[in-house]
């Protein structure tokens, strides 16, 4: 692996970014079509956190943080430094010295592919972590990695300055240059929910609102009444009835 540092990479506006990143990372990920989730495996270290910002990506080796140190130079007001491994790593690359370094050049948060550690004491000084494991296990700095390169996580590319959302429901990555069309799209997505929660309020069902009534005899749902369901024999008791073999003369019952 070549060992670069990137000084100068494109960024995303971070004015967008941040107001992108209020809508939430669910409505967002319905927004710009079910793209850019970073997978489920990467939670917040602590519960409540909201972030947008833009990434500045460290590639590392495994049970190694030299490149976290060297990326904290790069970072600026309104970056989420994103980590990951060369191969997959639980061991506790950053904890709570980092988040200090970090918080005093204006990085709003945290993302890593591999263990946080200092958990408490990150839910104490209220900054934002997300990671894979929580694990005690210290790092060496010993091999050389690259900042900001594309890196890999959860099977989606981040780039340097790519807008980088995170709340309880995970972690979104958006192409930079689509943060505009994805907060315009983020504002309509919201508007839709609003009205249909106002709906919900009133008391009218998902079923009529979105049209899925006349839709359910297509999947082969029928409504039966209680007696109706009771008089006729279960699927399941059909189902069973039929996997059992039939016990013919002369074969004995096992």
């Amino acid at each position: 692996m070549n060992a670069v540092v990137v000084t100068d990479p494109p960024r995303a506006d971070i004015g967008e970014v941040e107001r992108l990143g209020a809508f939430g990372v669910a409505t967002v990920h319905e927004a710009m079509g079910r793209t850019g989730y970073l997978g489920p495996g990467l939670r917040p270290v602590w519960p409540g956190a909201r972030i947008g910002g833009t990434a500045v990506t460290v590639l590392c080796w495994p049970g190694d943080n030299l490149m976290i140190h060297v990326a904290v130079e790069q970072c600026r007001e309104g970056d989420v430094l994103v980590v990951t491994t060369t191969s997959p790593c639980t061991d506790g690359l950053f904890g709570e010295l980092f988040a200090t370094a970090l918080r005093r050049r204006g990085v709003r948060g945290a993302v890593l592919s591999t263990g946080v550690r200092d958990v408490a004491e990150l839910r104490a000084m209220g900054f934002p972590a997300w990671s894979a494991a929580v694990s005690a296990q210290g790092t060496v700095k010993a091999t050389a990695g690259s900042v900001n390169v594309p890196v890999v996580i959860g099977g989606r590319l981040v780039r340097p300055g790519d807008a980088v959302l995170a709340d309880e429901d995970g972690v979104l990555c958006v192409p930079r240059e689509d943060v505009g069309r994805a907060l315009s799209a983020a504002r309509a997505r919201a508007d839709k929910e609003a009205a249909s929660r106002a709906a919900f309020q009133r008391g009218e069902l998902g079923l009529d609102r979105y049209g899925l009534r006349d839709r359910l005899a297509g999947f082969g749902i029928s409504y039966v009444s209680h007696a109706e369901h009771t008089a006729r024999p279960s699927e399941t008791e059909d189902a069973g009835r039929g996997e059992r073999p039939e016990q013919g003369p002369g074969r004995a019952a096992r």
